[in-house]
């Protein structure tokens, strides 16, 4: 009998996820564990990613919904009780709030009796994909820079086994980034990072090539899996040429490209969900057949996603995915089997070519922190056309443009989410009030003046971020005291560089004309997001179209408050309202924008969309929305006529 084949040893194996609160997740964290799963990947809630505690205004109906609150060391303690932190490779998403989430995390092993340099893990920290794509950022481009630099140099000295930047394309193909833009965008983001780390002093000269190497990404891959495989091929050749001849890394090891992925969600459709298992596993061969440039940890996404918050079991499901892949086909006894491959090693060629074009170019521009506004422009561009050639049918996807005929799913229903329950920020508000009258409040003190000290002298902020979560801040005090020395920032938009783009669809040229000459001027449509939820790529290109549809469109970005979008829709006297939301917090501060608004005296239709389940939609109605549109709803041309006749009606 022949002898089977060595196989390499799999991928780490992760799933994405949190949610609730602390205790809740936990007890998730360790059943995915006990299933098979091999790392940790921590979701954040959005109050926790954009540094606003529970009782703060601004997260009023955010707690829990997209990712488990963190507020103090008491959470972090509670989220990886009985997980030994000393010997897990934990992966957090986080941004903005990066350090003081590293911070709770040395802290909490302090206490556990477990060193610092004991820890393995990722923190993603790569904010100007914030920027461009996932909008929880906080601070300006600058200071979000130095607090990189911190961390990075700080994890150099104290956590060498710790990634402190996880540089993420992901959320740029979200937001419509070729491969091209994917590739240069995100390389440009590492060239910023590391020239600001070399700069700084805070690194010896000859410690770069360890910072280099503590570098990680994160990486998208799509259905187009032969195009994947190039991509990330591509990823590897230029990150090895550019560690070796920008940075002089000399040691081949320190060079590697080393990635994780969470397979495209852009691509996950609401219309016909049972496709998007089929799409999953498409997705996970591109970036698993060619051992040259395979992941090093794959997270997938559940089935559901386009629907709302998955269950546990839909997310056992894409880890069972990732276990047949890797333990019961023979995927992993071959070596790279796209080496000598004429069509591979052809593509990869023209996408190295062309990402290095565009990198040059962002580089010429003074880098990926410098070029925010333009780069923003270019993926909104990219993203419009996208959505237009799924209208036109130019690109098909299956179920959604073409094959669209089905039987009743037995996947749907109701129950096929996951809901947060409502209570769970009033609980979580109460039991962070206790903590606060707890705790020792001078100590709290004098460490929040110490972080303000450090951030105002530019010394490194870790020292005194990991002294306050061991004191008993919050991550709102942290956040407020860096928001008082460095400012807030609002990101481009990037719509007027994307005008005339969906304006190519013959529907939207004929409503453009048929607007200019509506008694009383063409419509004036507010689009606005409500809350801290920052993916805002439905948003732009609804606000795209409305301008090629020759609406006057009024777009401020994102996370805004009911009573600042009731005050725009009044002082701008719009004709429609839209309100978008894909966190799910829409039942709570969608009617609470109808309200205010009918308050002001606008009495102006609103619609809603975002990722809204089904039985919601009456719920909505009910509170006064007009109209309801989520993710199935992709013709732009009939959106913006229905706009138009809501407006029309409306005068």
């Amino acid at each position: 009998m022949k002898e089977p084949r060595p196989r390499d040893r799999p991928w780490m194996m992760r799933t994405y996820s949190g949610h609730s609160s602390a205790l809740a997740s936990n007890e998730l964290y360790r059943t995915n564990l006990a299933r098979g799963q091999t790392g940790l990947s921590i979701a954040f809630d959005l109050p926790t990613q954009t540094g606003y505690d529970p009782d703060s205004p601004l997260a009023r109906g955010e707690v829990g919904k997209v990712g488990v609150p963190i507020v103090h060391l008491g959470h972090m303690e509670a989220l990886l009780d009985q997980i030994p932190v000393g010997e897990m490779n934990t992966s957090m998403t986080i941004n903005a709030t990066a350090a003081w989430m590293l911070g709770l995390y040395v802290a909490n092993a302090e206490d556990q009796g477990v060193p610092s340099r004991q820890l393995r893990g990722t923190t993603q920290n790569d904010i100007v994909k914030e920027y461009l794509s996932r909008g929880t950022y906080i601070f300006p481009p600058l200071p979000s820079r130095r607090l990189i630099v911190d961390m990075v140099a700080f994890c150099q000295e104290w956590i060498p086994h710790w990634n402190p930047m996880n540089v993420c394309s992901y959320h740029l193909q979200e937001a419509g980034a070729t491969p091209v833009q994917e590739l240069a965008y995100s390389l440009a983001t590492a060239v910023g990072v590391l020239d600001a780390v070399q700069e700084s002093g805070q690194v010896a000269a000859d410690r770069m090539p360890a910072v280099v190497a503590s570098i990680s990404f994160f990486v998208n891959a799509g259905i187009r899996f032969v195009e994947e495989t190039c991509k990330v091929r591509a990823f590897t050749e230029m990150w090895d040429r550019l560690c070796a001849e920008r940075y002089g890394v000399t040691d081949p090891k320190a060079r590697r490209f080393r990635y994780g992925v969470q397979v495209n969600s852009l691509g996950l459709t609401e219309a016909q969900p049972e496709n998007n298992v089929p799409r999953i596993v498409l997705e996970a061969l591109g970036v698993t057949l060619s051992k040259r440039a395979r992941a090093r940890s794959i997270q997938l996404p559940a089935w559901n996603e386009a629907l709302g918050l998955p269950r546990p079991w839909d997310q056992q499901w894409s880890l069972r995915v990732q276990q047949v892949l890797a333990y019961e086909t023979d995927l992993l006894e071959y070596d790279d089997i796209f080496d000598g491959s004429k069509v591979i090693e052809a593509r990869t060629a023209e996408l190295v070519e062309e990402a290095q074009a565009e990198l040059d170019d962002v580089l010429a521009l003074g880098g990926a922190f410098e070029a925010i506004d333009e780069l923003k422009g270019r993926l909104v561009r990219s993203h419009a056309e996208r959505v237009r050639r799924i209208e036109s049918g130019e690109l098909q996807v299956v179920g959604v443009n073409c094959f669209t005929e089905t039987a009743e799913s037995p996947l749907g229903g109701e129950e096929s989410i996951l809901r947060v329950d409502p209570a769970v920020q009033e609980r979580l508000v109460a039991e962070v009030d206790e903590w606060r009258s707890t705790r020792d409040n001078d100590a709290v003190k004098r460490s929040l003046d110490e972080l303000r000290r450090v951030a105002r002298s530019g010394e490194n902020v870790m020292p005194a971020t990991i002294d306050l979560a061991h004191a008993g801040g919050t991550t709102g005090e942290w956040s407020e005291v860096l928001r008082e020395e460095f400012g807030e920032y609002r990101a481009p938009t990037g719509v007027g560089a994307a005008t005339g783009v969906a304006g190519g669809l013959d529907g939207l040229r004929a409503l453009a004309e048929r607007v200019r000459t509506m008694a009383g001027g063409p419509p004036r449509f507010l689009v606005a997001k409500p809350g801290l939820d920052g993916h805002s790529n439905g948003a732009e290109q609804i606000a795209v179209a409305a301008r090629d549809a020759g609406m006057e469109v009024v777009y401020q970005g994102i996370r805004l408050t009911p009573i600042e979008i009731a005050a725009v829709a009044r002082d701008e006297d719009v004709d429609v309202v839209g309100l978008s939301i894909l966190s799910g917090s829409h039942l709570e501060l969608v009617p609470e924008v109808v309200r205010l608004l009918r308050a002001e005296g606008v009495d102006a239709p609103v619609i809603a969309g975002g990722i809204i389940p089904e039985a919601d939609r009456p719920r909505l109605l009910q509170a006064g929305v007009a109209a309801v549109y989520t993710p199935k709803d992709f013709e732009l041309t009939r959106i913006m006529t229905e706009i138009a006749d809501l407006a029309e009606a409306a005068r």
